[in-house]
């Protein structure tokens, strides 16, 4: 399994693109390619890949927020322009179909028929596990302002854990004991934030978690340009555990 990061920023971050990764692993000998999130300054670092129009298999939508979601019309359209014709999987919570369309046809305005794939809309709430694509897909819900699953994908014999926004809860904690990766927002250095996670609760989370490495992301802007020495500082000083930093572009071998 391969995660490759699009992003690492937060909402309004004018630097960095919004927190969204590209999955990479097989099924029966097959690539499958998952794209998680796709918020509004997203699609340009995609269509930097050079990736071929059939190339994702899937895209998980974490929650409704804009910088989560709102690339998705672009990411579409720009799939049909480039003459995609292979089903696309979306996944996300309950109103995943309603909440896409909508946004596509806000976008542009009765684009839907003109598509040559199907869209295939599945919902993965929290409870028994879903198979899709040849991955096993599990959620729970985070503390978060608007509500977020978290999700954790199971390929191949790794798993990766993607918070979305939101404070750990003891579901989500309980969903990512023992995975090969975290990817977790972590808003703050150590400030308390309502519905965000610090840098240090995702450290605490990571190793009472028993996981093996622990991506953060998200993390707010300014905190991020003016304190990065004392994060990076932070971050090497933890045993027993491989924090990374992500930068855009980056990649992680599972």
């Amino acid at each position: 399994m391969e995660i490759t990061f699009l992003g690492v920023g937060e909402a309004f971050d004018e630097n960095l693109p919004n927190t969204s990764m590209l999955v990479r692993t097989k099924y029966q000998d097959k690539p499958v390619t998952v794209l998680l999130d796709c918020g509004y300054s997203v699609p340009p670092k995609f269509w930097q890949l050079g990736l071929h129009v059939e190339t994702v298999d899937g895209i998980w939508i974490s929650h409704f927020h804009a910088d989560h979601a709102f690339g998705l019309p672009a990411l579409l359209v720009r799939f049909w322009e480039e003459k995609r014709t292979t089903d696309l999987h979306i996944l996300g919570q309950k109103g995943i179909e309603s909440f896409v369309l909508r946004c596509l046809d806000l976008a542009y305005p009765n684009f839907l028929p003109r598509l040559r794939f199907s869209l295939r809309f599945m919902e993965v709430e929290p409870g028994e596990p879903v198979a899709a694509l040849g991955l096993s897909w599990k959620t729970a819900v985070n503390d978060h302002s608007q509500r977020d699953l978290a999700l954790r994908l199971d390929a191949e014999g790794k798993s990766v854990f993607y918070s979305g926004d939101g404070r750990p809860t003891s579901a989500t904690r309980a969903l990512a004991e023992g995975v090969h990766l975290i990817v977790h927002e972590a808003f703050h250095l150590s400030k308390d934030t309502p519905g965000h996670e610090t840098i240090a609760g995702c450290i605490e989370m990571a190793i009472a978690t028993r996981a093996k490495r622990l991506a953060l992301v998200h993390i707010q802007r300014q905190v991020r340009r003016e304190r990065f020495d004392e994060i990076k500082e932070l971050a090497n000083s933890v045993k027993n555990l491989e924090v990374l930093i992500p930068e855009p572009g980056d990649r992680v071998t599972l």
